[in-house]
């Protein structure tokens, strides 16, 4: 079990609280599928992605995006219970989609410079700490299923 501090909390909902859902899901997830082009494999049936300008214009990603945004919803409402909020979506990703599970931690990190770039120098290297801890334990409830 994570433990998570009051700083970390408030911190992690402070992040959520500024985010613009429509903007930062949709670009996190282009940047990922542009700088891991192999995670567009499991992308096929969304159309045109063929170059990076595809890709950040395609209503199919940007809907996504912020789907996938939406569902740290989920973690952020149940902190001290992550991998059991994730396990469905973990059997899914797993078993149906056969996702693999390095690919979490790829988005994540694609979120995290979308929400760096967009906060700039108000986003602290605490800020950084605490968000990223907050990814890593979602990414493991993610691929708890796969282990």
């Amino acid at each position: 079990m994570v433990e998570w501090t009051d700083q970390e909390r408030t911190i992690i909902n402070g992040i959520f609280a500024s985010l613009d859902y429509e903007d930062i899901g949709p670009k996190s997830l282009s940047r990922c599928l542009i700088v891991y082009p192999w995670t567009q494999r499991y992308f096929g049936a969304f159309g045109n992605l063929y170059n990076a300008e595809a890709i950040k214009t395609n209503p199919n990603i940007a809907a996504h995006g912020i789907t996938v945004l939406h569902g740290l919803d989920r973690a952020l409402k149940n902190m001290d219970n992550i991998k059991a909020t994730y396990s469905d979506l973990s059997v899914l990703h797993s078993e149906k989609l056969h996702v693999d599970p390095d690919n979490f931690k790829q988005l994540g990190d694609c979120l995290t410079i979308v929400i760096a770039a967009k906060m700039g120098s108000a986003f602290t290297a605490e800020m950084q700490a605490a968000f990223q801890k907050f990814l890593a334990v979602v990414v493991s409830a993610l691929g708890r299923q796969y282990h």
